[in-house]
């Protein structure tokens, strides 16, 4: 029969599933209590996060090992971790990175849209290309999750690996990446509830290994439904970026978006006004087929800087390094970029 210091040991050496820190580290076996006529041991358990699918695989974790030690039954009850304990190894860097706790360094720009079609996959992917080009450490959450775009725009055929119950997220251009594309089989639809496409975000959060980012971008679903709502409530102090055309209606439906962020405190970095004009290689005459003054006038209503304007043209890619949606850095769109890049890096700095 199990002795009350012997079960005490035994768990200690288990790890919380989302800190990656043992139960010893963490103080996070609460209640011990042993029936020695019974053979049952009951005890309370604290984790980072209860009611998950990670704790019921861990409840089955105590069980076995308990019973291979001689306890006839078990009883286990879990609680959360209180905050003081949590914050103590959250934060830290490297595997248990919790990139939601207050003491993350990593600032959160948030890439945003009114409506679809405005290209803010494509100024998702190449604004965080640009800023790892200058040095800085990148990740980029694709959090269109019904949408998702990004591992194809930036030629990702690898997917992420799993490291002890951390994922490894997939780099590219020097961009850390993670996205439903990768967890769906041949681009198979995502027929999900919005509370199910939250605990997925707060996944992409919580159990994948970023390590030390100076920025995550999460490139946003169109409008202002569920997944945007969950970010907004996630992080509190994220950046936004607002996207859109120069076409007058595109900018009114943008501005939605933007009335969101400053709804939820938000700080709104600035506007990027995308498909502002073709420029014909022939003649170098400017046609602005969606028209003219639409990031003029959305910068003027949410009191904010137009970052750029990106006219219309095709990225210049081949066969061997496959990224239809990336600007190489001297391409004339890709200098562009770079320009937004160094913007944002002066407004955060």
């Amino acid at each position: 029969m199990l002795t009350e210091q012997q079960t005490r040991d035994l768990l200690f050496g288990l790890e919380d599933p989302f800190l990656h820190k043992t139960l010893q580290e963490t103080n996070g076996v609460v209640e011990i209590s042993i029936k020695e006529e019974k053979s049952h041991v009951s005890v309370k358990i604290a984790l980072a996060k209860t009611g998950t699918s990670e704790q019921l695989q861990f409840q089955q974790k105590i069980v076995q090992l308990l019973k291979d030690n001689g306890a006839e039954s078990v009883g286990i009850r879990f609680t959360e971790l209180p905050q003081e304990e949590l914050d103590k190894h959250r934060g830290t860097g490297g595997e248990g990175t919790d990139l939601l706790s207050p003491s993350s360094k990593t600032t959160f720009i948030a890439i945003a849209s009114g409506k679809g079609g405005v290209g803010k996959s494509t100024v998702s992917v190449n604004l965080a290309v640009s800023l790892a080009r200058q040095g800085k450490k990148v990740g980029l959450i694709d959090a269109d999750i019904y949408g998702f775009s990004v591992p194809d725009m930036m030629g990702i055929v690898k997917r992420p690996v799993v490291r002890g119950e951390s994922i490894i997220p997939v780099e590219r251009f020097g961009v850390k990446v993670i996205s439903m594309g990768f967890f769906v089989e041949d681009n198979a639809p995502v027929i999900w509830r919005g509370p199910m496409l939250g605990k997925m975000l707060n996944n992409f959060f919580s159990e994948v290994e970023w390590g030390d980012l100076d920025y995550l971008l999460l490139d946003l679903p169109p409008g202002t439904g569920d997944v945007a709502l969950d970010v907004h409530t996630m992080l509190p102090h994220c950046k936004e970026i607002i996207v859109t055309t120069p076409h007058p209606t595109a900018a009114f439906v943008a501005a939605r978006a933007g009335a969101m962020a400053l709804q939820t405190d938000h700080e709104i970095l600035g506007v990027i006004e995308n498909m502002s004009y073709f420029e014909s290689k022939k003649t170098g005459e400017k046609e602005f087929v969606f028209g003219q003054g639409g990031g003029e006038k959305l910068t003027e209503e949410l009191r904010t800087d137009l970052l750029g304007k990106l006219p219309l043209q095709q990225p210049d890619w081949d066969e061997e390094d496959f990224a239809p949606s990336i600007y190489a850095e001297d391409h004339r769109l890709g200098q562009i970029y770079g320009d937004i890049a160094h913007k944002v890096i002066e407004k955060l700095s």
